[in-house]
């Protein structure tokens, strides 16, 4: 079984590559955006490291093509990677800042998933996972969080809209999409934009917690379930859920667009 995580250094991606390593008997790819993997020993010395991969560049599909010259298809291929810049209204939205969430979270999967379908490195059974979020539903959005970041929200709703549009044009090739909400993480991430102050009202989770779930999420995919958007882990970090869509919610939670 063979595994490509595109954005395999920090957070969520760190956390998959490293439990995936850890199972043996797979074939591991990371993608990192340096010119080598990283010398963390954190990392296991299984991880195949694919260098200067870079969202921001419309060649990042055809970077990793060339590392997998050769590699038999991909089972499965998360793309991990993304960026937040928080914005509000009172401060104005940020040009670059906007770029670079749009580029790397709704328009690099795109080219990613297009390439190493023409390379041959997906086919019939393989497995693109999308990793999106609850804020890019635009049903859970509610008063009571208030507007602003703006492009972080958005470019994970029009995330949602590349999958399912991927899944309506790889279904007749077998291969399964899936949008997923992975959780509310204590990241990074998160804590650079200052949502670390609600890692423990929000039921934030550690990114071991995330990947672990997730794995499971997706040794049990099929067809069935491709061009859909799920929770995972159900809606006990989605602040909004209860208010829109009742109590009593199901895990895992099928999330509305």
């Amino acid at each position: 079984m063979s595994i490509l995580i595109v954005g395999a250094t920090r957070g969520l991606g760190a956390s998959l590559a490293k439990q995936y390593a850890q199972q043996g008997q797979k074939t591991v790819y990371g993608t990192t955006r340096s010119s080598q993997g990283p010398e963390s020993p954190d990392f296991p010395d299984s991880i195949n490291w694919l260098s200067s991969v870079d969202l921001t560049s419309q060649q990042a599909g055809d970077t990793i093509a060339s590392h997998l010259r050769g590699a038999k298809p991909l089972d499965t291929v998360i793309i991990s990677a993304g960026y937040f810049g928080t914005e509000n209204f009172e401060e104005g939205p940020k040009w670059d800042e906007e770029l670079r969430m749009y580029t790397t979270s709704s328009i690099a999967p795109v080219f990613v998933v297009h390439r190493l379908v023409q390379a041959g490195l997906l086919e019939n059974g393989s497995k693109v996972v999308l990793i999106s979020s609850e804020s890019g539903s635009i049903t859970l959005r509610h008063e009571t969080e208030g507007g602003g970041n703006y492009a972080h929200h958005a470019s994970k709703a029009a995330l949602n809209m590349v999958g399912k549009l991927l899944s309506l044009d790889l279904k007749d090739k077998g291969v399964i999409v899936s949008i997923v909400h992975p959780g509310f993480m204590r990241t990074e991430m998160t804590k650079g934009v200052g949502f670390d102050k609600f890692w423990d009202d929000g039921g934030a989770v550690t990114p071991e917690e995330a990947a672990k779930s997730l794995i499971e999420w997706i040794g049990k995919l099929d067809i069935s379930k491709t061009g859909e958007y799920w929770a995972p882990r159900g809606p006990g970090d989605i602040g909004t859920a209860s208010a829109v869509l009742g109590e009593g919610l199901p895990t895992p939670l099928h999330l509305p667009w």
